[in-house]
């Protein structure tokens, strides 16, 4: 099995590197510093379960490399319209592309079934333009429940988490699915194939869609978020709204507010990963998280009056971003 990573960054490396470990044939795609550190050193994962080094070959050029049967897409969503000359190289007829996105990504009425099945989502996908470079037909579903950072340039910090949810839009139990998943649990992560992934896309997002954009407006930490009443009670607004658009859509996720509530508390003081793109001065991802839920409200006819204020307060918070790097 030939793999390409990319976007080796934090969970792209991580994951090539457990690949690697099981006897695939991984190559990764990454630059700067982190790609120097890693031709040199080779991916150096620090994780509470045994560290380890995976001497994987590591390029900037995916010409490189040459067609993979599986891409593994650690980019930005932001990044994906763009991707086209650096995943072009990877794919042959049958390639897989494996996207560790949170939120809802571009593929997701593909194959889908009822009265929706194959429409765009203008706010993943404007004007086809995702869709033009990442072709839904290759696309593997993916929700990642670990958590990874770079330490330093080449090496990983797992701090933890193994499990990479995957399945195929169609909820079929294919061949490439299968194949992928054993070769991730070879390399000691959880990779169940699901019988519809898009239940697992809905339980992340309940925590991405509400705690992703008001970390970002209230700069507060996850514990933060759930121990100041206000706060909490905007939350559990959100998810009830995201949870009725869900059903909708005819997906009932199998978990309650409030468990989903005490697990975020567990986790403490973490800043969510669109409060810490807001500090370095990055793009905001949030056209997949929250966007994209209220647009999908509008075609189901769900009322999500909480979704649309605080959508209107960080999308003015990310075009005000925008503005100043412009």
């Amino acid at each position: 099995m030939k793999v390409a990573v990319l976007g080796a960054g934090a969970i792209g490396a991580y994951v090539g590197a457990a690949l690697h470990r099981a006897g695939a044939d991984v190559h990764l795609v990454a630059r700067g510093p982190h790609l120097a550190a890693m031709r040199q050193h080779g991916v150096r994962v620090l994780s509470p379960r045994g560290d380890f080094t995976a001497r994987v070959h590591a390029t900037a050029e995916p010409a490189d490399i040459g067609p993979a049967d599986f891409v593994f897409l650690g980019l930005k969503t932001t990044s994906y319209a763009a991707c086209g000359p650096l995943i072009a190289p990877l794919l042959h007829d049958r390639t897989a592309v494996v996207a560790a996105q949170n939120g809802i990504p571009w593929w997701y009425f593909h194959r889908h079934g009822g009265p929706h099945d194959g429409h765009r989502l203008q706010s993943v996908d404007p004007g086809g333009a995702v869709s033009a470079v990442l072709a839904p037909h290759r696309a593997v579903g993916c929700v990642v429940y670990a958590a990874t950072e770079l330490a330093e340039p080449g090496v990983v910090r797992h701090l933890e988490g193994t499990r990479f949810s995957v399945g195929e839009p169609d909820r079929t139990r294919s061949a490439r699915c299968l194949d992928f998943s054993e070769a991730m649990r070879a390399g000691g992560l959880k990779c169940p194939v699901e019988p519809d992934v898009r239940a697992d896309i809905w339980i992340k997002l309940l925590g991405n869609i509400s705690f992703n954009p008001i970390s970002a407006l209230a700069r507060a930490t996850m514990r933060e978020m759930c121990l100041h009443g206000g706060t909490r009670r905007v939350i559990e607004i959100m998810m009830a709204e995201t949870l009725a658009v869900a059903a909708a859509l005819g997906c009932e996720p199998d978990i309650s507010i409030e468990r989903r509530l005490a697990g975020a508390e567990r986790v403490g003081d973490h800043r969510t990963s669109t409060l810490q793109d807001l500090e370095r001065g990055k793009p905001l991802e949030l056209d997949v998280l929250l966007a994209a839920v209220v647009e999908l409200a509008e075609i189901t006819g769900v009322r999500v009056p909480t979704l649309r204020t605080v959508h209107a307060l960080s999308d003015l918070l990310a075009h005000g971003m925008r503005s100043a790097v412009a």
